[in-house]
């Protein structure tokens, strides 16, 4: 090791196989970022401005539009850079915090989804409740409970990456420092922090899926009961948003960490990061705009009205 030079430097490939198409891929990135921050403040816009929206539900889906700008934010704007200069280098400790950020937002954004589960399992379920134990103190305590969970559990995981020893290579083909690119270059032995994270992540990532499938169990048990269809569908229709939001979260993202990364090819694991890092949160407030009879009465009054959102 003494006559090894340690690294300080992350070389990122990104998509340096792409020469005649890095400028359409660039564009179509940067379409998308700013679709994505657009879409999500007028989420938050629409829910703090409109009164009919201070709901629970709402207040949660403007705590998921920030962790979804907060997510993209640190992932697409050096992945432009990285598309526009054909690769890129970043310090040590920047890589590891981008992947601390990264890893906090993602497990704030389960546990946020978990919470959003919950409501639409009181609402539904035990709706002569709902009012008595979804009241503010309890909403406020909810979201500050998953943030500050999302930043400990990644810092959890990111500590024990600071205390490896990297001394070469240090190139990572992928257009951001995530975990097992990380890990791939470190010199030291790896086993107890893969371990470490596998027991973290089943407290950010398994657990929550879990409860969220629980809740829908019931959800669904539930509507099933309702005699009439029009309530059949007015129940369903409160949490249709939310489930199809979660199907492709998930989904995603069982994609890209539960299959071995030597049983898919780079270019799969670079699409699939591109769809849970950029276009993931850009889907979101549109779901929640097509499929949520709220938000789109509340897009039509702004339409007609631009001026008197305070008052809708």
């Amino acid at each position: 090791m003494e006559n090894q030079t340690m690294v300080t430097e992350i070389i990122l490939l990104g998509f340096h196989h792409l020469h005649s198409m890095r400028h359409l891929l660039f564009s179509i990135i940067l379409v998308v970022y700013c679709f994505t921050i657009s879409g999500n403040f007028l989420i938050i816009v629409l829910v703090s401005g409109c009164r009919h929206l201070h709901f629970p539900m709402y207040f949660f889906l403007t705590q998921m539009s920030i962790s979804d700008i907060l997510l993209t934010t640190c992932i697409a704007p050096y992945m432009l850079s990285i598309v526009n200069h054909e690769g890129g280098i970043v310090s040590l400790k920047v890589c590891i915090t981008q992947y601390y950020f990264f890893g906090a937002f993602e497990a704030s954004e389960c546990l946020l989804l978990t919470v959003m589960s919950f409501d639409r399992y009181l609402a539904i379920c035990n709706p002569l409740q709902y009012n008595s134990i979804m009241d503010h103190a309890f909403c406020i305590k909810l979201i500050v409970i998953s943030w500050v969970l999302g930043l400990f559990m990644a810092l959890l995981t990111a500590i024990p990456i600071t205390q490896l020893v990297f001394c070469g290579p240090n190139i990572i083909d992928h257009f951001f420092c995530d975990f097992d690119p990380l890990l791939n270059l470190a010199c030291s032995d790896t086993l107890i922090i893969h371990i470490e994270v596998l027991f973290i992540s089943s407290f950010a990532l398994i657990i929550p899926f879990l409860m969220v499938i629980v809740s829908y169990v019931y959800i669904a048990l539930t509507i099933v009961k309702i005699p009439s269809i029009s309530g059949k569908k007015k129940a369903f229709s409160t949490c249709s948003s939310h489930l199809t939001v979660v199907s492709i979260y998930y989904g995603t993202l069982i994609s890209i960490y539960t299959v071995p990364p030597n049983e898919r090819s780079l270019s799969t694991s670079k699409i699939l990061s591109i769809f849970f890092t950029v276009v993931t949160p850009m889907l979101n407030p549109i779901i929640y705009s097509l499929r949520n009879n709220d938000i789109r009465d509340a897009l039509k009054k702004i339409n007609a009205h631009p001026f008197i959102i305070g008052n809708i």
